[in-house]
């Protein structure tokens, strides 16, 4: 039988951002997403063998704190839990906080970049012509 152990949450959208900040601010826990993201559905034993650095506890106080940023959700299968991740909080934070400070700046990134390779098409072409 497979239990999902993830819970809607019923926290404000500030509330819910400071979990997320406060779970992604660790590089342990940064490290642990990418091994989600690496490989879905892992157990604690095999995050476990992935992190020797790491004792059992420290792991799952870990997940402890990304599941309740929802950033990872569990699923007891019989005697065993599986870890997967959960990008949409991580979406969330781009949509709110980096997209929309990040657009103009990209923009202007981007222009340049298309100004550049204009110049340099130009150039290409000019010494294409002196060759000749």
């Amino acid at each position: 039988m497979t239990v999902w152990s993830h819970k809607v949450s019923t926290v404000d959208e500030t509330e819910r951002d400071d979990l997320v900040f406060r779970a992604l601010a660790d590089p342990t826990r940064r490290a642990l997403l990418d091994e989600l993201f690496e490989l879905d559905g892992q157990t604690v034993q095999a995050l476990c063998d992935r992190h020797p650095e790491m004792t059992r506890f420290g792991v799952m106080k870990h997940l402890s704190v990304l599941e309740s940023a929802n950033l990872v959700v569990a699923i007891k299968e019989g005697r065993s839990k599986r870890h997967f991740l959960n990008p949409i909080p991580i979406q969330q934070l781009n949509d709110r906080w980096i997209d929309k400070y990040a657009r103009p700046f990209t923009r202007a990134m981007t222009d340049l970049q298309r100004q550049l390779e204009q110049t340099i098409r130009q150039i290409e072409h000019r010494t294409q012509e002196d060759i000749s």
